[in-house]
């Protein structure tokens, strides 16, 4: 199962600094569509708001065809239970282990039975190469170990959504590609709605179905990476000088 997301006429303000202006887009079902553009343009907003965890100041966010701006809190938290969500800092609770980490969507959200768990935590603990880790601590694994813990506790409930908030920052460039070998892979097996925020560029268009750049406030859609080059906005044509060079063409190296 996966989700259409929709923005509608967006705004979102922060005191004099408007965000999003007026925007319109469009997050396909069961495709990838990568956020890009420079630092502080509101790529982790447009997430926040998905999420319901702030309000806009005018405009629709439609999940579903539903309005999340207008629903009451018991209802925001039945669309919330159809997403997963892996943040930059992944978001491991020290305190706990892998597996509790693994489990707590399991506890909070269905309260099945530990036998139940203990067999979903397994299996997805072994989707992501996991094995033997549980009894460990976050703070005893690796970078690219943290991320795998996150997606297998993202994925726990099934979700139709998957959003990923600059989910590489801090990891070195092989663990970079492994990692997005494994959320295309993860993605391509279960076919959820996925939309990835990111700084990596352009690296992370080998992922995207379609693009989303950001910038001064608007969003524009283009649906292959390479068709970024050809716009004549001189802000994403900025945006382009500087993150892909005079020519881009995406390898699609995670399709084989």
């Amino acid at each position: 199962m996966s989700v259409e997301l929709e923005f509608i006429d967006v705004v979102k303000r922060f005191g004099d600094q408007t965000v999003l202006d007026h925007v319109n887009v469009t997050f396909a079902p069961g495709q990838t569509t990568v956020i890009a553009g420079g630092s502080g343009q509101g790529k982790s907003v447009a997430i926040k708001l998905l999420l319901g965890l702030m309000a806009p100041d005018a405009g629709q966010i439609l999940i579903d065809g539903v309005d999340i701006v207008k629903i009451n809190k018991k209802e925001l938290n039945k669309v919330r239970a159809q997403f997963g969500v892996l943040f930059q800092g992944v978001a491991l609770l020290d305190s706990m282990t892998v597996f509790d980490n693994v489990a707590l969507p399991l506890r909070e959200r269905l309260r099945l039975p530990e036998e139940e768990v203990k067999v979903r935590v397994e299996e997805g603990l072994a989707q992501f190469d996991l094995q033997g880790e549980g009894d460990k601590f976050p703070a005893q694994l690796s970078g690219g170990m943290k991320k795998r813990v996150g997606l297998a506790r993202a994925m726990m409930l099934d979700p139709a959504v998957v959003l990923f908030d600059e989910p590489t920052t801090g990891l070195d460039p092989q663990i970079t590609m492994d990692i997005y070998k494994l959320f295309f892979d993860t993605q391509k097996q279960h076919g959820f709605t996925s939309i990835i925020v990111s700084h990596d560029i352009p690296k992370v268009f080998n992922l995207a179905d379609r693009v989303v750049v950001l910038s001064r406030g608007k969003m524009a859609t283009f649906e292959q990476p390479e068709d970024i080059q050809h716009s004549t906005d001189p802000h994403i044509m900025q945006f382009v000088q500087e993150t892909m060079g005079q020519v881009y063409s995406s390898s699609h190296e995670f399709s084989s």
